[in-house]
């Protein structure tokens, strides 16, 4: 393990540990101090983050995106901030939160009552682990990917985590069992899988329209969903003054796996309403517009070829 890692894993254990710890006013004035100190120094993932946001809001002028790359470092800073002191709270009390202003959960009733199990599909925006405590409590537990973090000992912390919550957690890469072929399984099931679905710079990845331009997301939704008759459900979600916001949209057709595609592009437009009425809570600090790449990744993707180092 490198120094940077296990500075990296002291890190997030130091979080988990001592930041449930502090009183809830103290632990929310650090992490929003954080996101402030972050915006002021204008780092590469704040701006990567306003130049993202600008195409969100391209009306947006310059004091606007200030303001809005503010409110999403805030939000960003949210996230992780819960993230460390969820497996503490009252996580009925977190179902009952989300439960209350939820909508759509009457999708994902008829997707199981047709036995092919349900694909739901969302963004890097809100909480996507309070959500999750919602769907884990209302429909039982459900399946999700999780990358192979290093070191070791940092993805082996991300897994606890969320299987503490009542997530079943397999691998990206160094499992068992390919992960698509475990996600089939589950379906086969009848059962829930979550999939984190608005970015995949790969050659796999399928291009899209997203706000007028040129991106790429994983075809692995909507393909699960054409393989096994599963319905396919956009979710989004986003914070509110206290608590959580929570939608699921009415299932995308695909029609086999011919319509994996169009169901794609369906998929991201959902994406792109729901970022739109909350931008502040989409937490895109990374490239993710093809003409944002450099001219050699765009030749990479272009011709199929694996990544060269990270770009």
């Amino acid at each position: 393990m490198s120094w940077g890692e296990r500075l990296t894993a002291a890190g997030y254990g130091a979080g988990w540990r001592l930041v449930r710890t502090l009183p809830e006013g103290t632990a929310a004035a650090l992490f929003q101090g954080g996101a402030d100190l972050a915006a002021r120094r204008a780092g590469p993932g704040a701006r990567q983050l306003r130049a993202n946001l600008a195409r969100v809001v391209p009306k947006a002028g310059p004091s606007e995106l200030d303001d809005l790359v503010r409110q999403a470092l805030r939000s960003y800073a949210r996230y992780w901030r819960e993230a460390f002191r969820l497996p503490s709270m009252d996580l009925d009390a977190v179902h009952a939160e989300i439960g209350a202003t939820m909508t759509g959960n009457e999708y994902i009733t008829a997707a199981l009552a047709e036995g092919n199990g349900a694909v739901l599909a969302l963004t890097h925006s809100g909480n996507w682990d309070a959500a999750g405590v919602w769907m884990a409590r209302e429909h039982g537990r459900f399946t999700t990917v999780a990358e192979r973090l290093k070191p070791e000992s940092l993805y082996e912390r991300f897994v606890a985590y969320r299987e503490s919550l009542g997530f079943e957690i397999i691998p990206a890469t160094g499992g068992d069992k390919n992960p698509a072929v475990v996600l089939a399984e589950r379906l086969r099931q009848n059962k829930l899988i979550c999939l984190v679905a608005d970015r995949d710079l790969t050659p796999a990845g399928l291009p899209v329209n997203f706000f007028g331009a040129k991106t790429r997301m994983p075809s692995g939704p909507a393909y699960l969903a054409a393989r096994t008759g599963a319905a396919l459900i956009p979710a989004g979600c986003w914070f509110t003054d206290h608590g959580w916001g929570l939608r699921l949209h009415p299932p995308i057709k695909v029609d086999g796996v011919r319509g994996v595609r169009v169901a794609t592009q369906a998929l991201a437009d959902v994406f792109a309403a729901d970022i739109a009425a909350h931008p502040a809570d989409w937490h895109m600090l990374q490239k993710l517009w093809i003409d944002d790449l450099t001219e050699q990744r765009q030749r990479e993707l272009a011709t199929g070829e694996e990544p060269r180092g990270r770009r």
